[in-house]
């Protein structure tokens, strides 16, 4: 008798025990949870085959021509393993670039048989309740923040770089830029290039209190007619979306990253924010990537 049999055995026993000293079978499954149609089952078959009863019996025989193909699967299981995808995000995944359409259950059910169900620990998403506030307008508020990185070249060399960054709260639509200094000049170029590379006109930008956002910055952006405002000291969820952006490098882009010089970074950022903007499925729009719900926005 295996392990799990005597478990199962055990536990059944030990709701027997229960209903008995309790004298009462309506209190004992509400205490153990179960139905009392699921009980008096237990009793029937326990009367009838004694212990050997108890054990529960094994599931029907999974059907092999339901199962999903073996190169689908290998396409399943790549994109958990290297990018810690979930299973819509994957399903997504697939139909836009594979022309495979698969359910984010039918998913599932391949992460599970491969042991891959749950993420690490370090890669779980913490389920804190949020309220997502979102404007309608492209270009009415653009979050900027600045990412820290501490990168390996391909000789092991660890550089510090930071990586500016502007996200549009309305479309997701992104701008990305990394520096080798973290100074008020370079976050003046940086808000130059989001000017110039967003295709709607900017009204307002929200920075932290940083000291690369404060006083030339700050003239900066309001000698060319856009507003700058700060969110509250410690409170870096009123920057949320751009905040969450650097989560979505991290794992998807800088993790993967191997680079010769500060040409071959700079070139494979450009390549990371237009497959950003223009093919990466986006789990707030639905699946929809940034430009996509820009054109919606647009209509």
């Amino acid at each position: 008798m295996n392990l799990q049999a005597q478990r199962d055995i055990s536990r059944k026993l030990k709701v027997f025990e229960h209903a008995a000293g309790s004298g009462n079978v309506a209190f004992t499954c509400r205490y153990f949870g179960i139905s009392r149609e699921t009980y008096y089952q237990w009793k029937r078959a326990y009367l009838a085959h004694g212990e050997k009863g108890l054990i529960n019996s094994k599931p029907c025989p999974e059907n092999p021509k339901l199962r999903t193909a073996p190169p689908i699967e290998e396409k399943i299981i790549y994109l958990r393993r290297n990018y810690h995808f979930g299973q819509v995000r994957i399903s997504w995944y697939l139909a836009r670039y594979h022309d495979i359409k698969i359910s984010a259950g039918g998913v599932y059910k391949v992460l599970k048989r491969h042991g891959l169900n749950r993420l690490p620990d370090r890669q779980r998403k913490r389920s804190i309740p949020t309220i997502r506030y979102e404007k309608q307008i492209p270009g009415h508020h653009v979050q900027v923040d600045v990412k820290f990185l501490d990168l390996k070249t391909e000789d092991g060399h660890k550089v510090r770089y930071f990586q500016y960054t502007a996200i549009d709260d309305a479309t997701r639509i992104r701008a990305l830029k990394i520096y080798k200094k973290h100074t008020q000049q370079n976050a003046i170029d940086f808000v130059d290039y989001v000017i110039a590379k967003f295709p709607f006109r900017i009204n307002t930008v929200r920075t932290d209190n940083g000291h690369e956002f404060q006083v030339k910055f700050h003239w900066h952006l309001e000698d060319m007619g856009v507003r700058h405002t700060y969110i509250k000291p410690r409170t870096p969820r009123l920057n949320g979306k751009v905040e969450r952006s650097h989560g979505t490098d991290q794992r998807e882009f800088y993790q993967l990253l191997t680079y010769k010089d500060d040409v071959d970074l700079n070139a494979k950022l450009a390549e990371w924010e237009a497959f950003y903007n223009y093919h990466r499925p986006h789990g707030s729009l639905g699946g929809k990537t940034p430009y996509e719900r820009l054109v919606e926005k647009m209509r």
